[in-house]
């Protein structure tokens, strides 16, 4: 990885696993996210891996929990990478179950164009950041994703 990148992770099930499908922000745009309101493609990722485990658990239905999933590093170049400050981040976005401001925050980022990915916080470990990436984004090209890699949930997580 050169040092002008950022490695972060996406975990996804294998049903989704192959890159077009992974990357197309299609299950946010299905049913929104914290940074996104619903019809609006994202791509959510990681900055450490296990940031990306804490997430895809937190998210998990129990009853239906799949231990077997695949792991894609994302490189992603800092000069596409906008960061939100602390001072822009609203009040409420831990608020359960979304923030309609902090959605607004990620629905402005993507019709604003300003970036082919956007820096936040993580609300499971707020010191932690997560990336989105907005496929739609005429950059997003630029970002190189490798191979999907097997990446299983040990047994005393999840359901």
């Amino acid at each position: 990885m050169a040092a002008e990148e950022l490695l972060v992770w996406r975990l996804v099930r294998p049903a989704f696993g192959d890159e077009r499908a992974a990357f197309s922000g299609e299950g946010a745009r299905r049913y929104g996210g914290r940074w996104n309101g619903p019809g609006r493609a994202v791509v959510y990722t990681s900055w450490h891996l296990s940031l990306a485990v804490l997430e895809t658990l937190a998210h998990a239905e129990r009853g239906r929990f799949e231990r077997s999933y695949l792991a894609y590093r994302v490189h992603v170049p800092h000069s596409l990478i906008l960061e939100l400050r602390d001072e822009d981040v609203p009040d409420d976005w831990r608020a359960r179950p979304g923030s309609a401001a902090a959605r607004a925050v990620g629905d402005a980022w993507l019709e604003q164009r300003a970036s082919v990915a956007l820096s936040v916080p993580s609300v499971l470990v707020p010191q932690e950041r997560n990336l989105l990436l907005a496929p739609g984004h005429g950059h997003f090209g630029r970002i190189r994703i490798g191979p999907p890699e097997p990446f299983r949930f040990d047994d005393r997580l999840g359901a």
